[in-house]
């Protein structure tokens, strides 16, 4: 029988049924040549076959310590074996700075192979230098500036790092796809062979990436379906740092870490309750609520801040951007319908203290208490905290994890938290302020 062929682009390697001019892939010309499979694969020496799942071997050593607290937390509790990670950020925000340090503390016996693209093996000595890296732990360290991925291969054979890290996956580049560095198909075929060694000789990767305007990774987000862990290093305020995960099959996504930069370099955070609180004197002004927010396993306590002016040209407009502006402008008309305060006419400004995003339901209450605040010009009760999700109907539905909650708030020296109407702990019942819907929040708070 005879074997049907097919053409293959001598690019990127794309295949179709018949000849094309162009390929639809990489838009390359005249790069389709003849080819013709083989009906049966060819056998592999030494071939792993599929075993049951109960007799799968684990290992109590499939994580190791990253060295730093907060990477760890994030992380799922460590640096997997086998893995893959995919940080992204925006250029200066301290990505090679937390790689080097991380490299530098990391709890492992083997060696660690630093590749960096942009930098020479100068530039990174002296960040180590400033950033006062022991020399014992820089011995176990090899860097190495290149940008071609065989090579980077070939150096991986012979060193056998137990953590490599690529600083950064948009200058690599391999001779056989022949397009620049950066391009999708070069980013996508080095990633895949760097990936491809980790898994095989079960040591880590990260690999470092740039983000767009928009806040999204840059070229790389066209891999985050290959690699393992996706981590997003992000400013909080001038010198915080917040390190999430958008993907993590080795943990939770719901963990944050939280860092400063300084003069020597990032410093872990490792008590955050008031880091994003401003320290004022007396009451808080107008437009202005204090929440209690779960991040992971932590509370953090932030202010809500709320302009209310009339709005220019009769068209009411909505700014936030650390907190999701439709979920303000609903929150505006459940106050407009069942607490009669007009928006319509007003633009409403919005804003986060330190500079952090948050998204959980349990900002919704305090967010209409501080828009409510804002338009009658009155200030929220001294020491008073808020939390709670409001249904359209003005209804309060409970948040989770009040019992934390409500000891940050008593930690913190705070008063009272005003809350939906839920089970009241008797220890804490005097900081608990139940309500059941947003009129009975606003007469709690402002009458």
């Amino acid at each position: 029988m005879k074997i049907k062929s097919l053409f293959q682009c001598s690019v990127c390697r794309h295949e179709e049924p018949k000849w094309l001019g162009r390929c639809p892939e990489c838009g390359s010309w005249n790069s389709f040549d003849e080819t013709f499979p083989s009906k049966t694969a060819p056998k592999k020496e030494n071939e792993v076959l599929p075993i049951p799942l109960n007799a799968v071997e684990t290992r109590e050593d499939f994580r190791f310590d990253s060295g730093l607290g907060e990477v760890n937390r994030v992380l799922g509790g460590g640096i997997m074996k086998g893995s893959a990670v995919l940080i992204g950020g925006e250029p200066g925000i301290g990505k090679s700075t937390l790689m080097l340090q991380m490299a530098a503390q990391a709890e492992t016996q083997g060696r660690i192979l630093y590749v960096s693209g942009e930098e020479s093996s100068g530039q990174i000595k002296t960040r180590a230098d400033r950033l006062g890296i022991p020399a014992q732990r820089g011995e176990r360290i090899e860097v190495f500036s290149g940008t071609e991925v065989a090579e980077i291969l070939r150096i991986c054979d012979r060193v056998k790092p137990v953590l490599l890290i690529i600083d950064s996956i948009q200058t690599l580049y391999s001779e056989e796809i022949g397009s620049v560095p950066g391009s999708v198909n070069q980013i996508k075929i080095c990633s895949q062979e760097l990936i491809d060694w980790v898994k095989r000789k079960g040591a880590a990767l990260f690999l470092v990436g740039h983000v767009t305007k928009e806040g999204f990774i840059a070229g790389p987000k066209v891999i985050e379906h290959m690699v393992d862990t996706v981590l997003y290093f992000d400013t909080a305020s001038s010198d915080v740092r917040i390190l999430r995960a958008a993907k993590n099959r080795f943990g939770s996504i719901d963990e944050i870490g939280i860092f400063q930069m300084g003069e020597q370099g990032l410093s872990q955070v490792e008590n955050p309750a008031r880091l994003f609180l401003f320290q004022r004197e007396g009451n808080s002004p107008p437009g202005v609520a204090v929440v209690p927010v779960y991040e992971g396993s932590r509370v953090l306590l932030v202010e809500i801040q709320s302009l209310v002016v009339p709005a220019k040209g009769g068209v009411s407009r909505v700014f936030s951007e650390r907190i999701d502006a439709g979920r303000v402008a609903r929150m505006a008309a459940v106050l407009e319908k069942h607490c009669q305060v007009r928006f319509a006419d007003q633009d409403v400004y919005v804003n986060v203290g330190g500079g952090i995003r948050i998204g959980e339901v349990g900002i919704e209450l305090p967010l209409c208490l501080a828009l409510y605040s804002a338009r009658a010009d009155l200030p929220l009760p001294e020491l008073t905290a808020v939390v709670g999700e409001v249904s359209l109907t003005g209804e309060l539905r409970p948040v989770a994890h009040l019992l934390r909650r409500l000891r940050a708030v008593k930690e913190m020296s705070y008063r009272r938290l005003v809350h939906p109407k839920d089970t009241i702990v008797p220890d804490l019942a005097d900081y608990c302020r139940p309500v059941r819907t947003i009129q009975e929040a606003v007469r709690s708070c402002f009458v």
